[in-house]
This record gives C-alpha cells, structure tokens and sequence, in this order.
C-alpha cells in the first residue's frame, strides 16, 4: 500500500495532489445499495388482489334511464329539477320505475329495467352519493351507474 503525497516540482517543493480519492464514495454507495435491497422487500407488504381491468365504455343514453347529479353542498337534481328530500327522492324513483314497466308491459316486449346515472362532483362527500345510491337502490333500481369525463386522449373501445 503507498500513499502519493504529491510530485516534486520544478524547484524542488512538493505540489498538491489534484486527484480525487473515489474510494471512500464507491464504498459508502455500495452500502446504501445494500441496504436498499435488504430493505425495500421488507418495506413493501402487499396483500395480492386480482383487481378488476377497467374500461370506459361510452353510454347508451335511454329515455327511460335516470340522470341524477348530486354537487358539493349534497343538492341533488333529477335531471334539472332539484329534489329536496330523500323521501321526494324515493317516491319519484319507485314512480319512475312503476310507470316504465307499465309502459313495457303495454308494448308486451320483454321487460328491460331503466338504470339510474350519477353524476357527482369531485368535491363531494362520499356520503352524499352514497345516500343517493341507498335511495335508489330502495326504490327498486338494479342498475347504478356513475359518469365521469374520461382521461384526456384516452380512447374508448
């Protein structure tokens, strides 16, 4: 093992050594890589879930369909209307759907349930959609769905 101390220079009087000792950097990175490895599985404690693949499908808007939107303040409007109860709520609900399967049962076609659309604005509660989805869900609604904009430059198939 030797150690440079510097050369000598023209008149004899040592000169400063301009190089860098990378040595004592390599060796603290490898460590940290080290640790890094060790730690991250350790870390990272996952549960596995099979989660669903989603896509957006554009809707097929039917006369029969319900659009409701709810906004921040938990207002919510049967298509421009504002309901002011969840009892108003319900009974146009169970009245929609009553007077939809009359009006199929007239035509004497099979009998196709209307869904109900939510439109909820993204700084909502979670609990006023939820009330809204529970109402409509009582009123005999099988089908609920929620519409959002999609991604900017997503393509739907």
């Amino acid at each position: 093992m030797s150690m440079n101390i510097g050369s000598p220079g023209e008149d004899g009087s040592e000169s400063p050594m301009t190089e860098i000792n990378t040595t004592p950097l390599v060796d603290v990175m490898l460590v940290l890589l080290i640790i890094f490895l060790i730690t991250v599985p350790v870390v990272i404690q996952t549960v596995p879930l099979s989660l669903p693949t989603v896509t957006n499908l554009p809707t097929t808007t039917k006369p029969e369909n319900v659009l409701l939107s709810v906004d921040t303040n938990c207002d919510t409007f049967w298509g421009q209307t504002k309901v002011e109860s969840k009892q108003e709520l319900l009974d146009r609900g169970v009245k929609a759907l009553k007077d939809e399967i009359a009006r199929q049962e007239k035509a004497g076609g099979k009998i196709e349930l209307p869904e109900v659309h939510i439109r909820g604005d993204k700084d909502m509660e979670y609990r006023c959609v939820g009330g809204v989805i529970f109402t409509m869900q009582r009123a005999g609604f099988l089908k609920i769905g929620f519409i959002s904009e999609p991604v900017p430059g997503q393509v739907s198939r």
